[in-house]
């Protein structure tokens, strides 16, 4: 036992997975500069974190591609997608090779010369102020220097396994 907490029980994981996959959320593709180019992944474990300053939080698998590029000061692009992106959440998602993601969906040059997905639900354009790894994921806490919003409210809603 682990100083006050019970032993997890073997079922626990596969409970807990399938309490989250009850959980609906807007997806958003993540998305900072590699050697190479933009890397991006979607991601569902986003949330805003305060206003003063503006600031978002999001849950990074340590295992990605896109973790390596994270570290504090680094800038980083969220893309929160429509409901008619659904393509582009599959392909980042990791439907689609890293190397051919940005060409699903209409992608410009934003802001510290990040993608930016027209036709969001909303582009920030973050820089990162602080790391904190727990178990398989690292917390990021990104400061938004812009954001953009767009007319329509129809966010991209991700529950169960599919699209509501």
């Amino acid at each position: 036992m682990a100083e006050g907490y019970p032993l997890i029980p073997d079922e626990l994981p596969g409970q807990f997975r399938a309490a989250m996959r009850r959980l609906a959320a807007s997806v958003a593709v993540v998305a900072a500069r590699g050697e190479t180019g933009p890397v991006g992944m979607a991601a569902t474990s986003i949330t805003s974190l305060t206003v003063d300053p503006p600031a978002v939080l999001v849950c990074v698998n340590r295992s990605t591609l896109l973790h390596g590029l994270l570290v504090p000061t680094a800038p980083l692009s969220v893309n929160l997608l429509a409901r008619d992106q659904q393509d582009v959440s599959a392909a980042f998602g990791g439907g689609v090779p890293q190397e051919e993601r940005f060409r699903i969906g209409d992608w410009r040059e934003g802001f510290n010369g990040l993608p930016e997905l027209a036709g969001a639900q909303a582009n920030l354009s973050c820089v990162i102020d602080a790391m904190l790894a727990y178990g398989t994921h690292s917390i990021v806490i990104a400061r938004v220097l812009r954001a953009s919003v767009s007319d329509t409210v129809a966010p991209l809603i991700y529950q169960d396994g599919g699209y509501l």
